[in-house]
C-alpha cells in the first residue's frame, strides 16, 4: 500500500514509519506545521510542532530513506483545535484538545488530503491497536491512547495504521536506537502542545479576558471573587482563591460552573460523585449504533476515571448509567465506552459529555443486552 506517515519529530512516529517501511509499504513522511510561529523551539518535554521537531522528523525520514514533506495546517489547527479549546473553556467546559486534533486534523484534514493524493492509509505513532477494524487499547497501559482515538469513525479507522501499539514504550526507544534514529531518547511531549509554558490559565486569560464572577458554596454564600470561569474545572481543588477548607475542615472542590452568571460553585468530595453521564455527538467505532442498552466500562479521562456501566444510544447522543460513581466528570470531556470482556480493551464508542446527574439509580440488568 501507499501510506503517509505523520511524523511529529518524536520517537513513536519515527518507529511507526520505520515499521511501515519494513512491512513493504510505499511510505512517504509528512510533518504537520501546526504552529503559526514555527520558529519557536520546544522547551524540554513541553510543546511540539516546532522548527526543532520538523528538523528531527526530516532527519528520521533521511535515515529511513523515504521522501519527506512539511504541510502547513496551522490555520486549520487554530480554527478546529485552538479556537474550539478556548470557546469550550469560556463556556465552562473542560475539553481535551488531543481528541479534537485527532478527529479534525490527523484523521480528517490530513487523511482527506492523503486519499486525494492516492494514499491508502495514514500511519501514526499512537499507542493503540487496530485488529480487523476494531480499535483496542495498546499493550503498554501507561501509554495507551485509545481514549483520544475513540472519536474516530469506522471510515477513519479503516484508513489508519498504528504500528507501535503492540509494543511497550521502552522497547520502542531501544528499537529506535538500533535503527540509528537520533530521536531515540527525545523526551515525550507533555501537557498541551500549543501551550509550551504549561500555564493554561494564563493562555486562556489572554484569549478570553477578564470576566469576573463569584465562588460560592452549596448554600450560595459568596466565598471569593474570580476573573473568569475559564480558570476552573470540575473537581479542581487548588487555585480557588479560598482562605482554607470548609466549615467541616474538609477540602473544597469545584462542583459546578455556570458560564452565564460567572458562578463557580464549590463543595465537598461527596458532591463530586456522578452516577449518570449524558453525552452528545455519539460515535460508534463499528459504524453501527447498538440496539438497546449495552454493558460496558466507561472512561472519562485519558488515564483513569473508569467504572462499569450500562450505556444506551439516545438520539444522536448517549446516556451512560454508572454502576459505581465517578468524580471530576466535566462537560466537554469525552466519555469512552469499552467492551467489558476478559480483555476489556475494545473501544465501543464515545461521546462528548453534555450533562451529569448525581442521583443514584438502579440499572435493570435483565434488560441489558451483553455485547
Amino acid at each position: 500500500m501507499r501510506v503517509l506517515a505523520a511524523m511529529s519529530g518524536g520517537v513513536d512516529s519515527a518507529v511507526a514509519a520505520a515499521r511501515a517501511v519494513d512491512a513493504g509499504h510505499e511510505v512517504v513522511g509528512v510533518h504537520l506545521a501546526l504552529s503559526a510561529t514555527p520558529g519557536t523551539l520546544r522547551t524540554g518535554s513541553r510543546g511540539c510542532c516546532s522548527k526543532e521537531d520538523a528538523g528531527d522528523a526530516r532527519r528520521a525520514a533521511d535515515v529511513l530513506g523515504i521522501p519527506f514533506y512539511v504541510w502547513d495546517f496551522a490555520d486549520r489547527f487554530k480554527e478546529d483545535v485552538i479556537d474550539d479549546f478556548v470557546a469550550a473553556y469560556a463556556a465552562g467546559e473542560t475539553p481535551n484538545p488531543c481528541l479534537r486534533c485527532n478527529e479534525k486534523i490527523k484523521f480528517s484534514a490530513l487523511a482527506d488530503r492523503a486519499v486525494a493524493l492516492g494514499f491508502d492509509a495514514v500511519v501514526t505513532g499512537h499507542y493503540a491497536r487496530l485488529e480487523d477494524g476494531v480499535l483496542r487499547r495498546a499493550v503498554d497501559a501507561d501509554k495507551d491512547q485509545s481514549y483520544v482515538l475513540a472519536v474516530l469513525t469506522a471510515e477513519q479507522l479503516s484508513r489508519a495504521m498504528f504500528p507501535v501499539g503492540d509494543t511497550p514504550k521502552p522497547q520502542i526507544r531501544a528499537e529506535a536506537a538500533e535503527r540509528g534514529l537520533a530521536v531515540a531518547n527525545k523526551p515525550d511531549s507533555h501537557d498541551i502542545c500549543f501551550i509550551p509554558s504549561g500555564d493554561t490559565r494564563a493562555f486562556l486569560g489572554a484569549k478570553i479576558g477578564v470576566r469576573p464572577g463569584a465562588v460560592v458554596d452549596a448554600d450560595g454564600q459568596v466565598l471569593a471573587q474570580h476573573e473568569g470561569v475559564h480558570g476552573f474545572t470540575i473537581g479542581q481543588r487548588k487555585g480557588l482563591g479560598l482562605a482554607g477548607p470548609g466549615a467541616d475542615g474538609k477540602p473544597r472542590y469545584v462542583t459546578d460552573i455556570d458560564p452565564d452568571s460567572g458562578t463557580v460553585r464549590v463543595g465537598s468530595a461527596e458532591d463530586l460523585r456522578v452516577w449518570t453521564v449524558r453525552a452528545e455527538r455519539a460515535i460508534w467505532t463499528s459504524g453501527t449504533m447498538p440496539e438497546g442498552p449495552i454493558e460496558c466500562v466507561a472512561q472519562v479521562r485519558a488515564h483513569g476515571g473508569t467504572a462499569p456501566a450500562v450505556a444506551e444510544a439516545v438520539g444522536d447522543g448517549l446516556e451512560v448509567r454508572l454502576r459505581e460513581p465517578l468524580t471530576g466528570v466535566a462537560r466537554g470531556q469525552a466519555v469512552v465506552l469499552y467492551r467489558p470482556d476478559a480483555q476489556g480493551d475494545e473501544v465501543i464508542g464515545s461521546g462528548t459529555i453534555s450533562d451529569t446527574s448525581r442521583e443514584p439509580h438502579s440499572a435493570d440488568a435483565a434488560h441489558v443486552e451483553a455485547r
